[in-house]
């Protein structure tokens, strides 16, 4: 596997741990909004006790990702995919996305009161 692949499944990961970490709070309230109600929707919270593990891989698959991402562009060959700043900055832009979609997997569930 080489380094573009790398950094981008680690930025994958990212990603879908924060959909994961965020889907036992942000899943009910998202219903809501739709029009749907009733009582099942507070059975929504199958995947509330590994919250904080999909947060912890989250953390450590953004780490790895941030590393590739934003090492110095010396560090890549001629040709490769990370020497482009193009593609570096679109890259630092997905980065950021799955940071906030991280942070806010985080901090949701003290909002999420206020809300419902």
């Amino acid at each position: 596997m080489n380094e573009a692949a790398k950094g981008r499944s680690a930025l994958f990961a990212g990603g879908v741990a924060a959909i994961l970490a965020s889907t036992c709070c942000l899943g009910p309230l998202v219903l809501l909004a739709l029009g749907f109600s009733g009582a099942w929707i507070s059975n929504l919270t199958l995947l509330q006790p590994y919250q904080p593990v999909f947060i912890g891989l989250a953390i450590v698959a953004l780490y790895f990702a941030g590393r590739r991402i934003y090492r110095p562009a010396q560090v890549c060959g001629p040709g490769e995919v990370c020497a482009i700043p193009r593609v570096r900055g679109g890259y630092r832009i997905l980065f950021w996305i799955v940071a906030m979609l991280i942070g806010v997997a985080m901090t949701f569930p003290f909002i999420a009161p206020w809300f419902y």
